[in-house]
């Protein structure tokens, strides 16, 4: 401590020593070490040092508490957002429901999509609500039966579509599958498009997000109004 004094007074300038930033670092980091240094130190007060030490230990902890970058915090109605169609999109993955928030506008990673959605115990399924929406046109009279040979064509349509309506005949079954052919075909996301639809669907950035039914329930489609 005296030798690092000596070197400061050697640097005085016109009856007053210039201290520069390394040599109050210094002298509040031996503070920290040795308290009993103040009285040794000659070349500045005691309270000096001890103000010096509290300002670098604020500046060390505004520091520490500023944001490092990265990604910036979701705000709550982006959350609410998410889990809205988490729940309302019971068959969504994050991809799907990533690629909806893409279509309206926001700017937000897959993984934060991950985060915030509804976590489900079990393979995906409808309410009640949903079911009987479905069955509505269709519920007076019924004759079961499976699609066998067009399940094993098209996988996606049994797993998004036929696997939660009962379907009651033909025309029936026509129906939904003309109903499902235009949403998949104009409004839905898809990965392989970089999550766009296949009818280009253009980025609404303003106004109320509003969602719509599909299929009586299972998916949904949003929009801004």
């Amino acid at each position: 401590m005296l030798r690092h004094q000596l070197i400061v007074l050697r640097r005085k300038v016109r009856g007053r020593a210039q201290l520069t930033n390394n040599d109050r670092w210094f002298l509040v980091q031996i503070y920290r070490w040795f308290p009993s240094i103040l009285t040794v130190v000659t070349i500045v007060q005691p309270e000096t040092l001890v103000r010096w030490h509290r300002a670098g230990f604020r500046r060390y902890w505004r520091w520490k508490s500023n944001p490092r970058g990265g990604r910036p915090r979701i705000e709550m109605e982006m959350r609410a957002l998410i889990r809205q169609m988490s729940t309302e999109n019971q068959l969504w993955g994050a991809p799907r429901i990533h690629g909806e928030l893409l279509k309206l506008g926001f700017s937000v990673a897959q993984s934060t999509v991950v985060k915030y959605m509804v976590k489900r115990r079990g393979p995906p399924r409808q309410g009640w609500k949903t079911f009987l929406r479905n069955q509505a046109p269709d519920i007076a009279a019924m004759d079961l039966f499976v699609a066998e040979r067009l399940c094993r064509m098209a996988d996606r349509i049994r797993r998004e579509c036929l696997d939660h309506i009962i379907v009651s005949g033909e025309a029936h079954l026509r129906r939904i599958l003309i109903s499902y052919a235009s949403y998949y075909n104009s409004v839905r996301t898809h990965r392989s498009l970089n999550k766009d639809a296949p009818i280009f669907r253009p980025i609404q950035q303003i106004g109320i997000i509003r969602s719509h039914p599909i299929l009586g329930g299972p998916h949904h489609h949003y929009v801004r109004i």
